[in-house]
């Protein structure tokens, strides 16, 4: 890089921080000022301003705000108290918001449920929050009554447009819409809980992340300086509202600024150019998975005439980064890395491809000094420490764990989960110093000489095969490029008799594939001990509703023919190519006979 790119980049990276910082400010933990306080000043700056279009209908921020204060005068004449939890639990729709944020004008908490979840997952979202009532809609019906019986405490049900529980339409219809009195907050500071917002579940349960006011401030303001959103902007938002990026991060992008929010009750690659265009979307808020589902799908005549200009998201992978901004036009986009409840997060927002973020020497120690990589032992899942005892820091380029250490500002603070053990496992003690407690964020990630960020892998999605660790994101990047196939989720499976756990990938097609050949095929592009040894074809990827890919119970099944009802194939290497897996195939294998 030449000297002027560099200057360049360096006064970019600056101004950057420094519309980063506008927005989000230095949060105090005593704070008087709440979500609610933000989204009331907003209101009345632009009380006419579409604030949501849904199938339609808009609705302006003087309606949403009287929504909202609906919801509050409800709830204290049922006797809601500040502190109290609520648990909601409802399909995308622009009432979603204006519920959560009607709660929180009296101090009640919300926890923000996952729409998809049924019988002991939803049970069990509810009853760790101790939701003194449920808020469900019209798609919630079934999940509801699957769950009958497990909710402890019989919290009351009240639904908005659905047959389950007690009609919250008509309790609302004659509820005053004036605003409730800030006396009902007046004690609580942004320290205190505004939110639970749940981990995926990818690996069991979903826990409940704890969310103060100032951290969920902070989400929301987080990406409007970076992409530069104004009043005049149009947010399209196809990810659910219960999730953090969809929910948090893009509403705030929008509602913290009177800009109009373009919502969508689920993603659909279908339809996602025709709104975008018909709808005049300037911003878009992503998942990696999302982008990919994009790319594979067949040319849309709109994909190109739309008005979008940035947009934000994680997980976008480096394999279909350069396609996806260059086929359908989309000049900016910011990649970050962060979790809900995790103090460690990154902005990639100078485009660099494949990276999450950077961290500039000279920001190293002033804005990044909390922030770690330490070496990591694969086979135990454990920071590797030296012979004082301390963890070891990873050297440039080198995957180690991120993680951050726990302080009291805003920046560094770790609320934990509603579970105290599970908040336990998150923290990772006497690091580089006797008594000092630093978050574990479970990645594993890389940085280079020049300070970029790279996510590597999930602790526990990375595996040894051959003495070597396998990173499945890399793997699954270049199988996803083969001909022919669509996604991969690589994961890793035991086989007896062998060190280690062997790659599988369960794939999704778009086309043929020349299973012959597709060995040979993967070997050009990685080395031998990273090439699956299983291949399972699904006709869909295994996902949560926020598109990360399920692995815990492909793993589980592993490449056992009778418990799987898809085709199987696997490395035969006397004939140096993928083959269809029998029930004698998988026995031969069992018995050892098979030399991977």
């Amino acid at each position: 890089m030449g000297l002027f790119q560099t200057i360049r980049r360096e006064a970019n990276t600056l101004l950057t921080l420094q519309r980063v910082k506008k927005w989000t400010g230095d949060i105090e933990a005593e704070s008087t000022n709440l979500v609610p306080d933000d989204f009331e000043s907003v209101v009345d700056k632009y009380p006419n301003n579409v604030a949501w279009r849904f199938e339609e209908e808009l609705t302006t921020y003087a309606e949403m705000d009287a929504l909202a204060n609906k919801i509050a005068n409800w709830a204290l004449g049922l006797g809601l108290q500040p502190g109290d939890a609520v648990a909601l639990f409802m399909e995308n729709r622009p009432e979603y918001v204006s519920f959560w944020y009607g709660l929180s004008k009296i101090g009640v908490v919300v926890g923000l449920i996952n729409h998809n979840l049924t019988d002991n997952a939803l049970a069990h979202c509810v009853n760790i929050a101790d939701a003194k009532l449920i808020l469900t809609g019209e798609d919630q019906d079934e999940a509801i009554r699957s769950a009958d019986g497990l909710f402890e405490g019989d919290p009351k049900i009240w639904t908005y447009g659905g047959k389950e529980g007690n009609d919250l339409s008509a309790a609302l219809a004659g509820t005053s819409d004036t605003r409730p009195s800030r006396d009902h907050r007046a004690h609580l500071r942004a320290k205190d809980l505004c939110l639970y917002v749940y981990t995926s579940g990818t690996t069991g349960l979903p826990k409940a992340a704890k969310l103060p006011h100032l951290r969920v401030q902070g989400m929301m303001r987080s990406f409007i300086g970076t992409n530069k959103i104004t009043s005049r902007d149009r947010v399209y938002i196809t990810l659910p509202l219960y999730h953090g990026t969809g929910g948090l991060c893009g509403v705030g992008q929008a509602l913290m600024t009177g800009a109009s929010i373009i919502l969508r009750k689920r993603f659909s690659a279908s339809a996602f150019w025709d709104d975008a265009t018909d709808y005049g979307a300037t911003a878009i808020v992503y998942i990696g998975e999302l982008c990919r589902y994009l790319v594979n799908s067949p040319p849309h005549p709109k994909e190109r005439a739309h008005t979008i200009r940035t947009g934000f998201g994680n997980g976008l992978r480096p394999d279909i980064w350069e396609e996806f901004l260059t086929r359908f036009n989309i000049p900016h986009v910011c990649e970050f890395y962060g979790s809900t409840e995790g103090n460690v997060s990154f902005l990639g927002f100078d485009g660099k491809v494949g990276a999450v973020g950077r961290i500039p020497s000279y920001l190293e120690k002033s804005v990044f000094g909390h922030v770690a990589f330490v070496k990591f032992d694969i086979v135990e899942e454990q920071p590797i420490r030296g012979n004082d005892g301390f963890c070891i820091p990873a050297m440039p380029g080198e995957p180690g764990e991120a993680i951050g250490k726990v302080g009291e500002d805003a920046r560094t603070r770790f609320e934990g989960y509603n579970d105290e053990a599970a908040t336990k496992k998150k923290i990772l003690r006497d690091v580089f110093e006797k008594g000092d407690m630093w978050f574990r964020t479970g990645d594993l990630m890389s940085k280079d000489e020049e300070g970029y960020i790279y996510f590597i892998d999930r602790i526990g999605d990375t595996f040894r095969w051959k003495g070597e660790n396998v990173a499945t994101n890399e793997v699954a990047e270049y199988v996803a490029k083969a001909p022919g196939i669509a996604t991969a989720n690589v994961y890793g499976v035991s086989v007896p008799g062998t060190d280690g756990r062997a790659g599988m990938a369960a794939i999704t097609t778009d086309g043929e594939v020349d299973y012959d050949g597709l060995y040979a095929w993967i070997s050009e592009h990685l080395p031998k001990y990273a090439i699956p040894l299983f291949i399972r074809v699904q006709k869909q990827a295994d996902t949560t509703g926020t598109f990360k890919y399920r692995k815990v119970e492909l793993v589980e099944e592993g490449f056992n023919p009778e418990l799987i009802d898809e085709p199987i194939w696997y490395y035969d290497p006397d004939t140096d190519k993928y083959e269809p897996l029998t029930i004698d195939a998988h026995e031969t294998i069992l018995s050892g006979a098979v030399k991977f």
